[in-house]
């Protein structure tokens, strides 16, 4: 509590001086000068394309110069931001984690941006009203919206195809189930003459700031009625529920009953190079890696539905555009002239193209781009196909925290430490009181 009140003192500092002052840097007279901070969590040129869409943009806009700060992973900016309000220098605009809504807005760090979108009347409302619903749907907080979808993706199997002819498999008809997943993983698991893996059937990160995503798509694929992690107002959790606990047990089960998948800690930023070197035939990754792979896989691969349990699901995670607290008026709409700048349909088909991220516009698909993309390129309509199965990753308010608890937990199980049942009631216990005070 001591931190969030000083978090919100400093907020409170920072904001009074953007008014007061601007950015605190010197503007050369009729320049207005942005400060943008974004993240990179996966593979690929992604600063450069950034820079690219920052420098073309000041070239239709003279007057607005949009200064780009790369800020490392997700978890790295959320820090950062933080780091710069009680500095009393934040950036203008930032591409934070969709998740960190509830918390950007209970700590005033960003704005709503309802009234800027009245402002631009029924194309305002045209503008909003062509963003995926899936992706739309982690933008709102109170029935206001705080972000606009931007590097925005769902998990997807990748699998190589190579791999599976040699084992007698159809390339062309991967796992649809939690029963055929672990039957292609046996398959697909190979030992050398000494009975050493030497590649796994299947992987899928647990480590920390990764597992609740992944976790998410387990949950929701064994859901008896469809019910996510949290409420849809992230003020409460449903971690212990039976199909959560089975959901968890059936991770272990794939590292050590079945022995398909690495054992212990696995890593998210592992599994690309795993799945790129042979060493895994099968991962749970982001579709914002689909360039990365499809540029770099000497071998026939397929992106796939996540295979389901009692219903098919997956989660939705990565970035949304938010606009700082406190600036200036005029700062905030030159902010979110940018915003919709950087998601036109063209623009969001070709950052598709580009990274693998998903386009979040409807429109996007009717682009000349797009449409050459999937010619050439198929497995990546499956991402946009499965969004209507999709469900926002973990989010509640106080996020970080929330996820450090599921993390941890999730953990002690892998480790051994604890049962599934076990790590989930104390999952459930820990994160339920850390939740109280927005009750």
């Amino acid at each position: 509590m001591k931190k969030k009140l000083l978090v919100a003192v400093l907020l409170g500092t920072a904001f009074s001086f953007l008014s007061a002052g601007g950015s605190g840097e010197a503007q050369s007279p009729g320049k207005m000068e942005l400060t943008f901070f974004y993240p990179v969590n996966v593979g690929g040129p992604l600063t450069a394309l950034i820079d690219k869409i920052c420098t073309d943009f000041t070239r239709e806009n003279p007057n607005i110069i949009v200064k780009p700060v790369y800020t490392g992973n997700y978890d790295d900016t959320v820090v950062k931001i933080q780091t710069a309000i009680q500095g009393r220098n934040p950036p203008d605009f930032f591409i934070n984690l969709a998740t960190q809504r509830f918390s950007m807005a209970a700590s005033k760090a960003a704005i709503p941006l309802d009234d800027l979108i009245a402002t631009d009347g029924a194309a305002g409302k045209a503008y909003i009203d062509d963003f995926l619903p899936g992706f739309m749907e982690d933008s709102w907080v109170d029935g206001k919206i705080y972000s606009i979808p931007f590097q925005r993706s769902t998990m997807v199997l990748f699998y190589n195809k190579d791999a599976f002819a040699e084992v007698g498999l159809n390339p062309e008809k991967p796992p649809v189930s939690w029963k055929e997943l672990v039957e292609y993983a046996q398959k697909l698991t190979k030992r050398d003459a000494s009975g050493n893996i030497t590649r796994y059937g299947v992987g899928t990160a647990l480590n920390s700031g990764s597992a609740q995503w992944g976790f998410t798509g387990f949950a929701l694929q064994n859901s008896a009625d469809g019910r996510n992690l949290m409420s849809e107002n992230g003020k409460q959790v449903y971690f212990d529920t039976p199909e959560n606990v089975d959901a968890l047990q059936f991770w272990l089960d794939l590292q050590n009953k079945y022995n398909v998948m690495q054992k212990g800690i696995v890593q998210w930023t592992d599994l690309p190079g795993q799945f790129l070197s042979g060493q895994a035939a099968m991962i749970y990754h982001t579709t914002g890696n689909l360039t990365n792979i499809n540029n770099n896989a000497k071998f026939k691969f397929g992106v796939a539905f996540l295979p389901g349990n009692k219903r098919m699901g997956a989660p939705t995670g990565g970035g949304n555009f938010y606009v700082s607290a406190g600036i200036p008026k005029e700062r905030q709409e030159a902010a979110w002239k940018f915003i919709k700048f950087a998601t036109t349909p063209e623009r969001a088909a070709q950052w598709n193209v580009d990274t693998g991220y998903v386009a979040t516009r409807k429109s996007a698909l009717d682009t000349q781009i797009m449409k050459d993309y999937y010619a050439k390129v198929p497995q990546a309509r499956v991402a946009f196909d499965q969004i209507p199965l999709a469900k926002p990753e973990l989010t509640t308010y106080d996020s970080a925290k929330i996820w450090r608890i599921l993390n941890d937990h999730i953990q002690s199980a892998v480790t051994g430490e604890a049962t599934a049942a076990q790590a989930m009631k104390a999952a459930q216990a820990e994160a339920t009181e850390a939740l109280k005070r927005y009750q």
